[in-house]
């Protein structure tokens, strides 16, 4: 019998919560049941609260995607920050391409999930600073991990998670050589931050700056037809 990797119970949650913040919920919970066995009052009452917004924050509510072929599913929750066309080679295709960048804050869904059906083709990290993540600079100076996915049809899309202000720890649980589907789970970022997804120049953009979005729910834009 083959035993599963770790980072399929991740991907596969069943829980309400995503399991890496149970050691941070557990640890709260446990400070703050000895803070009232030792009748600390004050101390207890701010430690409950602090345990319930890592239960918030680590929250991992189910997510259905109900879109047609060819569409980009969100990776993140959050406000989309940019929607644009760029014609520099300063990302990860290399050439002219749409980057749609979302701005999670402390108070949204914190888990990503896949943003279309293909092969993971590629994975690498990228270490750096830590500025605030709404910035423009935050998508090339700060740490992030970045994932090259492959679409069925053979089209590459990259999503890029990236480390913001207070956020530090980028988790990834996908492989190169994995199959994935939209709306899947694959990866968490510890605690506000944003997510770059770039493109195929001839995507049609349905969203704009200012919009909230749902990870594995709302569609970014949809990818031309093949011919």
């Amino acid at each position: 019998m083959v035993t599963p990797r770790i980072e399929s119970t991740r991907i596969e949650n069943r829980w309400p919560v995503a399991r890496e913040g149970l050691p941070f919920i557990g640890a709260g919970a446990a400070l703050t049941c000895v803070s009232v066995l030792l009748g600390w009052g004050i101390p207890a009452f701010v430690l409950g609260l602090l345990t319930c917004f890592v239960v918030y924050f680590f929250r991992d509510p189910e997510r259905t995607p109900e879109a047609s072929d060819g569409a980009v599913i969100s990776p993140a929750d959050g406000k989309v920050l940019a929607a644009a066309v760029r014609t520099d080679d300063r990302n990860p295709l290399g050439r002219s391409c749409v980057q749609v960048s979302i701005f999670m804050s402390l108070f949204n869904v914190h888990v990503n999930r896949m943003v279309a059906d293909g092969t993971v083709k590629d994975l690498r990290y990228h270490p750096g600073r830590f500025f605030s993540a709404d910035l423009d600079k935050a998508s090339e100076q700060n740490e992030r991990s970045e994932l090259t996915l492959e679409t069925l049809d053979g089209r590459t899309l990259v999503v890029v998670q990236v480390a913001g202000l207070v956020a530090r720890r980028i988790v990834c649980w996908v492989e190169p050589g994995d199959r994935v589907t939209a709306g899947r789970r694959f990866g968490l970022i510890r605690f506000g931050s944003r997510l770059d997804v770039f493109l195929p120049e001839d995507t049609k953009i349905v969203v704009e700056p200012g919009n909230k979005v749902r990870a594995g729910e709302s569609v970014l834009g949809y990818l031309s037809p093949q011919d």
